[in-house]
């Protein structure tokens, strides 16, 4: 008797979130994420209020560790294309977020159990160092590796539509 292997749960999962992107560029998107993960994906796009034209998206996806960052390369660098990837820790595996603006480029961060940037140590050293004694320069170091201007772009576009997923968190007990 043969057994047959039993379905193991995906290594990694995290969320596709395009903030806006051409109507014209969402089924090459599609595609790019699609060919990311092995399998053709559909995403239900909205109109993103900030830019006329332009659609915005949330992608719930499951693969292998490092499909994150596949992920983000596969979207990474076209012109006008607002998104971030992330890929939640697993066990054995550090989590990431990758954040991309036309303007910007794109910035990726280690990610812990709970969704906090983690600025590795010789990061931190090398913004002291960088910034010496200047209080200011130290600041905007800081800022930099924890993706500051990254975030402060994509805010708007995150927050900009009333259609956007809540999730309402109940006190009990």
């Amino acid at each position: 008797m043969t057994a047959t292997p039993a379905r193991l749960a995906p290594a990694a999962r995290g969320v596709i979130y395009v903030h806006s992107a051409p109507r014209a560029l969402c089924p090459h998107v599609e595609w790019a994420a699609g060919r990311a993960l092995g399998r053709a994906v559909y995403f239900d796009w909205a109109d993103q209020p900030v830019i006329d034209g332009c659609q915005r998206a949330e992608f719930y996806w499951e693969g292998e560790r490092g499909t994150g960052a596949a992920i983000a390369s596969a979207l990474h660098g076209w012109e006008h294309l607002r998104f971030e990837v992330t890929e939640d820790p697993s066990n054995g595996s550090d989590g990431a977020r990758w954040m991309h603006t036309p303007d910007l480029g794109i910035f990726c961060a280690q990610v812990d159990s709970v969704g906090n940037m983690v600025v590795p140590e010789d990061r931190i050293r090398a913004a002291m160092q960088q910034a010496g004694t200047n209080v200011l320069e130290l600041h905007r170091e800081l800022r930099l590796a924890l993706g500051q201007e990254w975030d402060d772009e994509l805010d708007v576009f995150r927050y900009a539509s009333d259609h956007s997923p809540v999730i309402w968190l109940h006190k009990t007990g």
